[in-house]
């Protein structure tokens, strides 16, 4: 017996139409209420909104596949009612969608007012908490879209054979379960890393990339199709890349031979990454850090070598160290880039694994034209906390006894007249492998900020919310974590959040007062550091005026110069403790001064002498220092000891003498590098 075709089939959709329309009212009503109510209680609500948003579209879809004919009887006016049915579903679904969007920011802060850490951090557990809760329905409503998409796809792929390296369990619906050793058919290969797969039963479904090797039954031709791969990767990374989170600057090809020789060493590491990878350690887009390699490679992109005085070509003068014979000190400098940056926080950090235990969390920046770093590179400490592990903050106007090591505010100086000048940022851990004691350093993303539009006019200046991209500054398209991406498409809501997902960066960049404006342009004119120990620098520069240009018997001399300020200085900006320990001496003299006694250049110098002659020497020249390591726990644990120590015996005694002269005191051997500053290898010849 056939089934009875429903009567009045508009009718009916018509009357469900108007079930959902009350629903929606109630629900807006309620919803009015969400800033007063628990959190429990909005999710309940967001919930809510998400069921009836897919009842209103299925209720949609029933009514454009609604003909004439299905109607039992003649309708007057039916495309009318029907076009008014339709109207009336869409504007309940614009409804829920702003529904939907105005409770999920309820307690998001705007990008402007992220001063306020706490609250930001308390936001994105909420906002978490919501995705989890609603990313299971979200997936059920557009499975059969991605399904369509991913058959349609299927028909214009090449199938290529791959061996598993490891053991991989479904994560979601959709993921294909292997194990190590099984031999995988690539159906297609997507841009985010998750590759459509069939194994030898014939299931099919997606599987990350950096489990699977090219397999071929003759060693030969695996051998060849390896190196084929290997020279497709290293192609993509000569490719020129558009960011676009850094308003179109290119990235461009990088040809000097410092990116050479890091690019080398990379190479070397791939293979320990690729392997953490596969064991679930990292998350694919993690690659070793980029600018610890130009760090380690030598001293050419640290602070040390930058604050040199530069010469000119003709080498006959100084390039950026001028004599003011008006004001009786160093020229005042102004620069093309002269402004301050502020570290807000990291968001949405994927986390490792817990193979490996991460020794520092912190962001290493430098001046970059999308092909070459052109400045020092400097590095940011972060801190967080356990409850909100995907969350990175820094310390904005670091003082007291904080270390300048976790200073967020940083200046930025640069005279370079390249379009593409911007600042390049990257997010890095330092780690240790549980299981062999092996350390290194991973970039978790990085992310590159134009200074200058198209037509040349500066950046304003603001709070800048900026998406990391995964891989080096030199690859193209590599997301942090492509499981993120990849469950992105499909409905406004889903996209919304997976967007609130996406690993990112909070900045400031801030205009210059009158009197920031001139402490900064004493600095060299391209150098970034941290604003707490700017004024050490200045103290430092003005210093180097006297001796090269005031008090030299002879400009043409190139002698040694007795002075060991200047032949020591250089190395606190790769001790920032130490340099910590002048910043508390300096503080706790200045603070004894008089007015008039701070208005006195002459006076501030000589004071500044004294104290880095009884806090830095003693501490540099100390057996009681153990050397400094970069995230080494007990070393710095060691050192900030031995720090507190000295600086207490010193306040206590009145000065360091009674401990230099102390039997018990042992110091290093005296060498003659410690007295004397060397004018030819101090200086630094014009780069451009």
């Amino acid at each position: 017996m056939l089934a009875r075709r429903p009567r009045d089939p508009l009718q009916a959709l018509r009357r469900r139409g108007q079930e959902l329309k009350q629903q929606v009212d109630s629900l807006v009503t309620e919803s009015q209420l969400t800033g007063a109510l628990e959190p429990s209680k909005r999710r309940e609500i967001y919930q809510r909104c998400i069921q009836l948003k897919q009842a209103v579209d299925e209720n949609k879809n029933a009514l454009q596949k609604l003909n004439k004919a299905d109607e039992a009887a003649p309708v007057g006016n039916y495309e009318q009612r029907k076009e008014e049915e339709h109207s009336l579903l869409e504007k309940l679904a614009c409804q829920l969608q702003e529904l939907a969007v105005g409770i999920s920011r309820k307690d998001t802060l705007k990008v402007e007012a992220h001063s306020d850490k706490e609250e930001d951090d308390m936001t994105e557990d909420d906002e978490d908490e919501e995705t989890e809760e609603t990313g299971g329905e979200e997936e059920e409503s557009e499975g059969d879209e991605e399904g369509k998409q991913e058959q349609a796809s299927r028909k214009q792929a090449e199938t290529v054979t791959y061996i598993a390296l490891g053991d991989f369990a479904a994560q979601q619906a959709g993921d294909l379960t292997f194990k190590k050793g099984d031999i995988l058919h690539i159906i297609e290969k997507k841009p985010d890393g998750w590759w459509l797969a069939k194994d030898a039963e014939g299931a099919e479904g997606l599987i990350p990339r950096t489990y699977l090797e090219p397999y071929n039954k003759e060693d030969n031709l695996e051998s060849s199709e390896d190196s084929e791969e290997g020279g497709e990767e290293d192609g993509e990374e000569d490719v020129e890349v558009m960011d676009e989170t850094a308003d179109g600057a290119q990235v461009k090809q990088r040809t000097d031979s410092h990116w050479s020789a890091v690019r080398k060493a990379i190479s070397e590491q791939i293979n320990t990454v690729d392997v953490l990878a596969t064991m679930g350690a990292i998350p694919t887009g993690f690659r070793p850090s980029t600018l610890s390699q130009l760090l380690d490679e030598g001293i050419h992109f640290r602070g040390s070598y930058f604050l040199k005085p530069e010469i000119t070509t003709s080498q006959l003068a100084f390039r950026d160290l001028m004599w003011d014979a008006k004001a009786g000190t160093i020229m005042s400098r102004p620069s093309r880039v002269s402004s301050i940056l502020t570290l807000w926080s990291c968001k949405m950090i994927p986390l490792p694994g817990t193979s490996i235990q991460v020794l520092s969390r912190h962001i290493r920046l430098c001046l970059f034209d999308g092909s070459k770093v052109l400045s020092n590179i400097h590095t940011v400490r972060a801190v967080w906390q356990p409850k909100k592990p995907k969350t990175w903050t820094f310390s904005p106007q670091v003082t007291g006894i904080l270390p300048c090591l976790l200073d967020g505010d940083c200046f930025i100086r640069s005279n370079s007249s390249t379009p593409d000048l911007g600042i390049l940022f990257e997010l890095g851990i330092s780690y240790i492998r549980n299981s062999t004691g092996e350390r290194g350093e991973l970039s978790c993303g990085w992310v590159f900020l134009k200074l200058f539009d198209a037509s040349g006019v500066p950046i304003p200046a603001k709070t800048y919310e900026l998406f990391l991209n995964g891989g080096t500054p030199y690859e193209k398209g590599v997301e942090v974590d492509p499981s993120v991406s990849r469950r992105a498409q499909g409905s406004v809501f889903r996209q919304m959040i997976s967007i609130r997902r996406q690993p990112q960066l909070l900045v400031k960049l801030r205009s210059l007062n009158r009197r920031s404006r001139a402490m900064l342009s004493l600095l060299p004119e391209t150098m970034v550091g941290s604003m707490c120990s700017a004024h050490l620098l200045i103290f430092y520069r003005q210093i180097l005026g006297d001796v090269f240009l005031r008090d030299r018997t002879s400009l043409q001399s190139a002698d040694l110069i007795s002075h060991p300020v200047l032949a020591t200085f250089p190395v606190l900006l790769e001790q920032p403790d130490v340099m910590d320990a002048l910043r508390s001496s300096w503080a706790e003299k200045e603070s004894t001064l008089k007015r008039s006694e701070k208005r006195d250049r002459e006076l501030l110098k000589a004071e500044f002498l004294l104290v880095y002659h009884d806090c830095v020497l003693p501490l540099l020249h100390s057996t009681l220092l153990p050397p400094f390591r970069w995230a080494e726990e007990e070393t710095e644990a060691a050192r900030w000891k031995a720090i507190a120590d000295f600086l207490r015996q010193s306040r206590e005694n009145e000065g360091s003498l009674k401990a230099l002269l102390s039997p018990d005191g042992v110091h290093k051997p005296f060498d003659l590098s410690e007295q004397t500053y060397d004018f030819l290898g101090a200086i630094r010849k014009n780069s451009g």
